[in-house]
């Protein structure tokens, strides 16, 4: 659990298309390569620290005919921003993905100061 102990707190959100593979035979779609794609999303303010970051599937275009493995998360989050990462494996067939985020911390705010 992170505790937000400040005044602001800060909702950031957004919507991002990780990887449209159908059209150009892509390594999602044929299933050959790699089979994760990473995605660093940039926050529109900075958090005053790494802020909690929660990733939803919001479109998913699966190959019907195989099984549907997918893992997806957040890493590296700092206070700019954070990698979404898409992950699939064996017969899986990926056509295309799209993400939503939203991001909650702590903001800075001008009466803050710390003693040195």
């Amino acid at each position: 659990m992170q505790i937000i102990k400040t005044s602001r707190l800060g909702v950031a959100q957004g919507s991002v298309d990780l990887f449209s593979d159908f059209e150009e035979g892509g390594e999602m779609w044929t299933g050959e390569g790699s089979r994760v794609r990473r995605q660093r999303v940039t926050f529109d303010e900075t958090f005053a620290v790494p802020p909690v970051v929660h990733v939803t599937l919001t479109l998913w275009d699966m190959d019907s005919e195989r099984n549907v493995r997918a893992d997806l998360t957040s890493e590296e989050v700092t206070t700019a921003g954070f990698d979404a990462v898409f992950r699939t494996w064996l017969d899986t067939r990926v056509a295309r993905v799209r993400i939503s985020w939203i991001a909650i911390g702590a903001l800075t705010d001008e009466d803050d100061w710390d003693v040195l």
